[in-house]
């Protein structure tokens, strides 16, 4: 690693999901990025900006965070998992590195963070998921950083974990069985999230704020499979489940690659996922409507056209 530059912006999981597009908008404005990543190769997409420095290191080993820290003026942490593949995987994920990327932040002499969290995000929460996310949050906020917290809905976009898998589902099965059908959900727009990182960069009066981001509309759980599927033409009876069926349901699916659901995600979903409003206002621009975005990716003509892509790309 150099010492290039400290003006850069360290994102940490700025390979994953709403990483790609924060670092995307980053570059576009001629923003140095360093993006760590555990396989440079799986980032090829983010190599090719010109601003933008991939770099191969384990961001769980305490010196190389104060070393990547030294590089930036601001350190953004989006790393997070839905689920863990083996007990304990929350608590080093969200838990452990938080506190080791504050500690590193101090000794680098690096003041703003910029943290992910997740809406609903409580120590005494009803998930693991919910209570490490808590615990980071408290990391976090308790330190003496320049920090922003975002607190997000369930986010959604052309890559999504959630409409997509929503998606495969239906396409899979006859009849859906659907637990938890009448949890709330308000979406939102992996673009306005990365967009909402970026306008706090440097923004003094978001220092030490916790901001709920979320879309323009409340959903069921239920409407939204139901939205997925008139979008794929793959529409199916859906049949919602008790409590009981839902959490037999859940322990079949963790056996699942994925998994497609967990017994944990079901614990979350015991809480509405919805924002007092948007926090996306504070940012100068309305959140994206959900309809708005997502026939583009799940309509039948584009997951024909993205299925034909990936044939071409494999050879088939």
């Amino acid at each position: 690693m150099s010492a290039m530059d400290d003006a850069a912006t360290l994102v940490l999981g700025g390979s994953g999901f709403v990483g790609r597009h924060l670092v995307a908008r980053l570059a576009a404005t001629g923003r140095r990025v360093v993006v760590p990543t555990r396989q440079r190769e799986r980032a090829k997409h983010l190599i090719l900006l010109p601003t933008v420095d991939v770099v191969e290191v384990d961001i769980h080993n305490e010196a190389v965070l104060v070393q990547l820290a030294r590089r930036a003026s601001v350190v953004v942490n989006l790393v997070g998992i839905l689920n863990e593949p083996h007990r304990g995987e929350f608590d080093r994920v969200h838990v452990e590195l938080s506190r080791k990327l504050v500690a590193a932040c101090g000794v680098a002499g690096v003041s703003r963070l910029l943290h992910m969290s997740a809406l609903n995000a409580d120590p005494k929460g009803p998930s693991r998921y919910l209570r490490t996310k808590g615990e980071a949050e408290a990391i976090v906020a308790s330190s003496s950083l320049a920090w922003t917290i975002f607190r997000p809905s369930v986010i959604f976009g052309r890559e999504d974990s959630f409409l997509n898998l929503f998606a495969k589902l239906e396409r899979m099965m006859p009849v859906l069985p659907l637990g938890s059908s009448g949890a709330r959900f308000q979406p939102v727009f992996v673009g306005d999230v990365a967009r909402a990182f970026e306008a706090v960069t440097d923004d003094d009066t978001a220092l030490r704020q916790r901001y709920s981001l979320c879309g323009p509309k409340v959903y069921t759980l239920r409407e939204l499979v139901t939205y997925v599927g008139e979008l794929t033409g793959y529409k199916r009876p859906i049949l919602p489940l008790g409590r009981g069926m839902s959490q037999l349901q859940a322990r079949v699916l963790e056996w699942l690659p994925g998994p497609l659901m967990s017994r944990d995600n079901l614990a979350s979903m015991e809480r509405d996922n919805v924002c007092d409003g948007s926090g996306s206002s504070h940012f100068g621009f309305p959140p994206t409507a959900l309809e708005a975005v997502a026939p583009a990716y799940l309509a039948a003509g584009a997951i024909k056209s993205r299925y034909d892509e990936f044939r071409a790309q494999s050879g088939r």
